[in-house]
């Protein structure tokens, strides 16, 4: 037996033996830790976009693990990565970033992408979802939102109002609530609004607070700004709204029933994320509307929702595949899919160009709002401790709607705590 074929038989042998691995090598595997916190098929959607990347590039596996809501997620990734075993990639809350950096957790997505191409990438999103931090860009905006209104025009017109014509005030949420309350007997069958104050009720009171001119932190993620007249004043307002107006339900409101609620007609107005939108369109029997929050002195919301973070103990091969898919999946052909099947906003301008959005938003104008209330937003509450400190806030606004403590004092004892928390950073 000649040389070669004897060579030509220990390489079949060896190939039997180790498989098709001397031609295709394994696919680098990626974990993505994903919060599903919202109504819908949001997961369905995520294992279709994971399907469809992995379609067209074979060498890259990914495995979304569904991890709760953000708060829930955010506490879960950093044990995974003190205990480590972190997932390479995951979708966390915007506001999580200091937390996330001081814990030496992430790396920052404009040092993987930092040629003219990376660049030019990363400036091609809305500028209100970027967050520069110690002059990098830590997260890519993928599950974004704005805080909004929604009405029930039908509600509206049996109210004696016009159907198309939200309250444009703090003043006429009040007027439009009291005949927008239905009651038969002492049982209420439908409530003026409805505004979320639990179990993250902070976002939805840092919206209503952007219309009058406040903000929440101070902008370097090292100390707050809770107990501000203008936020008490909010706070007043919103606790006015049941116990003193009477258009709304007392005590605590659920965020994850609101939805329900007006899709069932028990609310005739609603404050939410834009990330309900979907399941609102699919499932109320009513038209309705979407609008920015009322304003009293000024239009404002809070942005919200979630970044696409890349973590630090990935090798590079992995570091190469998770930005291969971070791209893929936040590229406009992907981010106008994602904004049409869940209701969060199309993170760039180009998203909003592509022509199945452009179908999209003639047939679901209120779609547009959210992307018009950019202009106005401000980052999200987001400091070190995010969740300890955002905490604090959840528990002054529900002391304040149950009367447990006044507005004022309820403020004021979660921003004298706040300021023990971030002392360290100041």
């Amino acid at each position: 037996m000649s040389i070669a074929h004897r060579f030509s038989r220990l390489t079949a042998a060896m190939l039997l033996i180790t498989g098709t691995s001397a031609f295709a090598a394994d696919p680098v595997k990626l974990q993505m830790y994903y919060p599903i916190a919202v109504g819908g098929k949001i997961s369905h959607t995520v294992d279709t976009l994971v399907e469809d990347f992995q379609k067209t590039h074979p060498d890259i596996s990914i495995q979304p693990v569904y991890t709760g809501d953000y708060a829930t997620t955010v506490t879960k990734a950093l044990t995974a990565f003190r205990g480590g075993n972190a997932p390479q990639i995951a979708v966390i809350g915007d506001i999580e970033a200091y937390s996330l950096i001081d814990a030496g957790a992430i790396l920052p997505v404009s040092d993987l992408a930092n040629d003219a191409d990376g660049k030019q990438w990363i400036d091609g999103f809305y500028p209100a979802f970027i967050r520069h931090i110690q002059d990098k860009v830590w997260g890519i905006p993928f599950q974004r939102s704005t805080v909004v209104m929604y009405w029930n025009k039908q509600a509206f017109e049996k109210a004696g109002l016009k159907g198309d014509t939200p309250p444009a005030n703090w003043q006429q949420v009040v007027d439009f609530g009291k005949k927008l309350v239905v009651r038969d007997g002492n049982e209420v069958k439908q409530w003026g609004i409805e505004i979320p104050s639990t179990p993250n009720g902070y976002w939805n009171f840092q919206g209503i607070a952007a219309t009058n001119g406040s903000h929440l932190d101070n902008g370097k993620g090292t100390a707050v700004t809770f107990d501000t007249p203008a936020n008490v004043e909010t706070l007043q307002w919103l606790t006015d709204l049941s116990q003193k107006e009477g258009v709304s339900p007392k005590g605590t409101i659920a965020w994850g029933t609101t939805p329900q609620d007006f899709i069932d007609g028990k609310t005739a107005m609603m404050v939410t994320t834009t990330g309900n939108l979907t399941t609102v369109r699919e499932n109320a029997k009513f038209p309705f509307g979407v609008a920015m929050l009322p304003e009293k002195t000024q239009r404002g919301s809070p942005t919200g929702g979630g970044n696409l973070y890349v973590f630090k103990n990935t090798t590079p091969e992995q570091q190469k595949a998770a930005m291969e898919f971070i791209r893929w999946v936040s590229a406009p052909e992907q981010a106008a899919r994602w904004s049409i099947a869940t209701g969060y906003v199309a993170t760039s301008p180009a998203a909003w160009e592509t022509p199945v959005m452009q179908d999209y938003v003639k047939q679901v104008p209120q779609a547009l709002v959210a992307r018009e209330q950019l202009k106005y937003s401000q980052p999200e509450l987001s400091t070190y401790n995010s969740v300890q400190i955002q905490e604090l806030l959840n528990h002054a606004i529900e002391a304040a709607v149950t009367q447990a403590k006044t507005p004022a004092d309820a403020l004021s004892s979660a921003q004298k705590q706040a300021d023990r928390l971030l002392k360290p950073y100041q």
